[in-house]
């Protein structure tokens, strides 16, 4: 199932069992903490995150009986799928059980816990699949998470950070924790002073701009003005250019697009989808153009002085938008 029924089904009912999985981490992170406050089992819950995974040590937390009526609330954090004969065994023991729990986590492909997912489809249990949130949705959530912690800060404010920070939510809340501590109303020139921003990520939106013919100096000011160098910042194009070869070149070969097997690790699904679009779109030969022409870029924005480093780099990219 997905986010809106699991919510509904929240309003009546706490599931004995759930399988999280998919690239939303803020919301999985979310309900395991839902979890622990409804149940009041922040001290008497287990956690089993990825090597610590035993499935005797998982058995003998559920077998015991409670005294005191507490709650046995088991996490499981895996990168890997668990046995099925062990995940059908901890199933019914929760099920037996009016004191037990379990939160199955899995970060690996979706596609390899299909059979897990059955499982978590029958008497008390469910499998919740939570896709990385839109920008727009990530704005109403951030907003929400302000409201609550009494931080003053507009639409705008959040969509910067959320831009900054490549829409990683997690990353997001924890800066909203942090900015709070101003007690004062926050401003993009406060984030840009206060938030650290990695690269690669910021520069994501200036490339895929840069690409869309719609460079603005404004974003290459933004990269400066929070501390980034001109050598960061050819790094990160260069690492861009590259991405969207190998994403050319597995489409033409697979006709899909999978980042996890074309970067060993999976990327929020828009920019998946913003790479594989332009992977589509840019002739291959213009790409290796523009690989070429920010090879070349490199040697003179190095061994240029300070002052004409940023001067190069608008060049660089004014041209890199003729050339894509």
């Amino acid at each position: 199932m997905y986010k809106q029924e699991f919510e509904q089904i929240l309003k009546t009912r706490l599931p004995k069992s759930a399988l999280f999985y998919g690239e939303n981490q803020y919301a999985i992170e979310q309900y395991i903490n839902f979890y622990i406050t409804k149940l009041q089992a922040n001290d008497d819950k287990l956690n089993l995150y990825f090597d610590d995974y035993d499935f005797e040590k998982a058995k003998s937390y559920l077998s015991q009986n409670s005294l005191f009526g507490n709650t046995n609330l088991l996490i499981i954090k895996s990168e890997k799928t668990i046995a099925k004969k062990e995940l059908e065994s901890l199933l019914e023991m929760t099920q037996k059980s009016q004191d037990n729990y379990l939160l199955y986590i899995f970060f690996g492909l979706s596609k390899d816990i299909k059979t897990s997912t059955s499982l978590f489809r029958s008497n008390d249990s469910v499998e919740v699949r939570l896709f990385e949130p839109s920008i727009k949705d990530s704005i109403m959530i951030l907003q929400n998470k302000a409201n609550h912690i009494g931080l003053n800060i507009d639409y705008y404010g959040l969509e910067y950070l959320i831009i900054m920070l490549g829409n990683n939510l997690m990353l997001c809340s924890n800066e909203l924790d942090k900015l709070n501590i101003l007690n004062r109303e926050i401003t993009t020139k406060d984030i840009n002073e206060l938030v650290f921003s990695e690269t690669p990520l910021s520069a994501e939106k200036l490339l895929i701009d840069v690409c869309n013919k719609k460079l603005e100096p404004n974003t290459i000011n933004t990269l400066l003005n929070s501390g980034e160098d001109a050598n960061s910042i050819l790094r990160a194009t260069q690492n861009f250019l590259n991405q969207i070869l190998l994403f050319q070149a597995y489409i033409k070969i697979n006709g899909t697009v999978n980042s996890q097997d074309i970067l060993g690790y999976k990327l929020p699904k828009q920019i998946e989808e913003q790479k594989a679009t332009l992977a589509n779109r840019i002739k291959s030969s213009k790409l290796l153009k523009a690989f070429e022409y920010v090879l070349q870029c490199e040697l003179e924005i190095k061994s240029a002085s300070a002052p004409q480093k940023e001067t190069l780099l608008y060049s660089m990219f004014i041209e890199l938008q003729n050339i894509l």
